[in-house]
């Protein structure tokens, strides 16, 4: 290091700067070089292990627009030192015939092989205008200074590194926190495209999820120079080039995809043209999830440096993906906790409600059957105090269950006859569905089974759809009230459907008809459509909903035709 120790002892604080960077060492060395050598022009040529390009990284006393000169790596005296590591000292370049003329002037030239280890970086060169310029004496002084240069250009290189990695650190951290702080997943995949762009300087980046069937990468954010990317892009996972990363779970790097032939992403290159290089790692997490890729505009050799970042980056970004599932998850538990914690108050007013309706109740019943009697022994008459007689007796008993509403009351089984229920409950409502101008129609097939069940739940249920019906139609309209049995999915049941002719549902209402305290009614606490579903659970049942904004609803209990 003798020489190296001269450069510093010489310098200036400015040039022992530049020393500590690769261009600062080419540039002071091939300024030694010809100093050395009394040469009239040099360049300093390194091999681009991306490209496989020998490219001229500095010059000094070459024609103009030489110093862009790019030779293969077999190619010209430049390279056969750096394929062979042997240097080459030319007294006529006119008899060589491996020399390429990059300057008309030139007669001699001296090239000697930069190495680190074993490997060839790069050529140091020196040229002259007269023939049979360079000496032995040359060869060994360019020598030595061309195995300092390495030496220098490898400490300059690892500090450049240690730089890079600072920087790269320093934006980890901060990606870090950027993307902890976000909690919504769109927003957070967002950032994270736009994050790996940055950080590899590529043109473009895609973040892909595996689908719920696990057969296709999703694509769920991207980002890059265009904008007309499609709402929907979803890639089979066999067929792409991503399938090594998913299977394997390791990272993939594609020097140049149009020398790929076994790279199937026609979706992405339809709209990446250019791309060349690609990077893609694994979002992992308990499992592979996903693939987040970088797409390179130039062909680039990714370092394993650079797929380590990458990596680091998509672990990063699965946490906080993590934690933003995570958070939608306790979001979800906590509002199911506040329904419960409503149903649990409400069970608890229902209680006390029903404790003190129960003893007037069992006064107006008693008080009822004295007064039964006194009524003349009239059909229609008698035929509405039988009505009210067992309609007393539900209310009691439905006041007995909410008392004790800790046990899990099972329906009670009995045979019901539908077209007497069906004429009891229109009996009720008539007089509510004539003031308000509502055409009943009744239609009963025949044969129809007796159902099994409890009369005096399955009757509150249908009576809440007609009920409900009859609310949404105040300026009149058509109730269809239907028994009849129908097949659903290989079974038969027996189905009693409520229709109306009223606005009708969107998706959106039909999704919370059942959830309590959702209703949109003025009135009521909209858990009437909640106990109709628990009954027709009770009875091994479920209940049907078709509606059309405008074209009214229609509403069917589906019991299956068994005993319970």
């Amino acid at each position: 290091m003798g020489e190296g120790r001269f450069i510093i002892e010489r310098a200036r604080p400015e040039e022992i700067q530049s020393l500590l960077n690769p261009r600062g060492v080419i540039r002071c060395f091939l300024r030694l070089a010809l100093s050395k050598t009394k040469a009239d022009s040099g360049s300093f040529i390194l091999l681009n292990p991306s490209t496989g390009f020998l490219e001229i990284e500095a010059s000094v006393g070459l024609r103009k627009g030489a110093g862009r000169t790019k030779l293969r790596a077999d190619e010209g005296v430049t390279g056969w030192v750096a394929t062979t590591g042997r240097l080459m000292r030319i007294s006529d370049v006119r008899r060589e015939w491996r020399y390429v003329a990059i300057d008309e002037r030139i007669r001699s030239e001296l090239a000697v092989p930069v190495e680190i280890g074993s490997t060839v970086i790069g050529v140091l060169n020196v040229d002259s205008h007269r023939v049979g310029h360079f000496t032995r004496m040359h060869e060994q002084e360019l020598v030595q200074l061309a195995q300092k240069a390495a030496r220098w250009l490898a400490m300059g290189w690892e500090i450049e590194g240690f730089r890079r990695q600072a920087r790269q650190l320093g934006t980890l951290v901060e990606m870090a926190q950027t993307l902890v702080s976000h909690s919504g997943l769109d927003q957070l995949v967002d950032g994270v495209v736009r994050n790996a762009a940055r950080l590899m300087g590529g043109a473009r980046s895609f973040l892909f999820l595996l689908g719920e069937d696990k057969a296709d990468l999703v694509l769920r954010a991207a980002f890059g120079a265009e904008s007309d990317l499609p709402q929907e892009v979803a890639i089979p996972v066999d067929e792409s080039v991503f399938s090594v990363v998913m299977k394997k779970g390791k990272p993939l790097a594609v020097l140049d995809l149009a020398e790929e032939p076994h790279v199937h992403c026609p979706e992405l290159r339809a709209r990446g043209a250019g791309l060349r290089s690609l990077l893609a790692v694994p979002l992992s997490f308990a499992e592979r999830i996903g693939v987040l890729c970088v797409f390179m505009a130039e062909r680039h050799r990714f370092s394993n440096s650079e797929i380590e970042l990458l990596q680091t980056l998509a672990d990063l970004s699965m946490v906080a993906i993590q934690k933003a599932q995570l958070i939608q998850q306790i979001m979800k538990i906590e509002e199911g906790l506040r329904q419960s914690e409503r149903l649990s108050a409400l069970g608890l007013l229902a209680t006390e409600v029903a404790h003190e309706i129960r003893n007037p109740l069992t006064v107006i019943q008693m008080l009822f059957y004295t007064l039964a009697e006194r009524f003349p022994a009239e059909s229609g008459v008698q035929k509405d105090l039988a009505v009210i007689g067992t309609k007393l007796r539900q209310m009691n008993r439905i006041a007995e269950q909410v008392l004790t509403l800790g046990r899990s009351a099972q329906p009670l089984a009995e045979s019901i006859s539908v077209p007497q229920m069906l004429d009891e409950i229109l009996l009720l409502v008539r007089h509510k569905l004539s003031a308000q101008g509502i055409q009943v129609e009744k239609r009963v097939s025949s044969p129809l089974p007796s159902l099994q069940g409890d009369r005096g739940q399955i009757e509150q249920a249908l009576l809440n759809l007609i009920l409900n019906a009859a609310e949404v139609m105040p300026q009149g309209g058509r109730l269809g009230l239907d028994a009849s049995v129908v097949e659903r999915d290989g079974m038969a049941y027996l189905a009693l459907e409520v229709r109306d002719s009223g606005p009708g549902m969107t998706a959106e209402e039909m999704e919370g008809l059942f959830v309590p305290f959702l209703t949109r009614k003025a009135q009521g606490t909209g858990i009437g459509m909640a106990i109709v579903r628990k009954i027709m659970e009770d009875h091994r049942g479920k209940v049907e909903v078709d509606s059309v904004p405008g074209q009214g609803s229609r509403l069917s209990l589906l019991f299956p035709v068994s005993p319970l």
